[in-house]
């Protein structure tokens, strides 16, 4: 049986952790846009480096972020998607 306290607990935290993940990348692309010739973003996991040459990979995992963050915002405010069929 699972608890819906820690849910939403868990839930919370990976919405935490989106949010940190969404800034790191938001820095990283305005340092590339401001001039810089590379930025590095260290999640505490993993390093990676953004350069103008993958500014374009960088900005998908952006919008991956992004809608990781919408996902998981949906299923704590209980907003996601529901998909009704007649049953005739």
């Amino acid at each position: 049986m699972t608890d819906c306290c820690t849910d939403t607990e868990w839930i919370q935290a990976r919405i935490d952790a989106t949010k940190a993940l969404i800034v790191k990348y938001e820095e990283a692309m305005l340092a590339i846009g401001g001039g810089a010739q590379s930025y590095t973003i260290e999640t505490g996991q993993t390093r990676q480096v953004v350069t103008k040459a993958n500014v374009t990979e960088a900005r998908r995992a952006l919008e991956s972020l992004e809608s990781r963050l919408a996902y998981y915002q949906g299923q704590l405010c209980g907003t996601g998607v529901t998909r009704v069929i007649p049953s005739y």
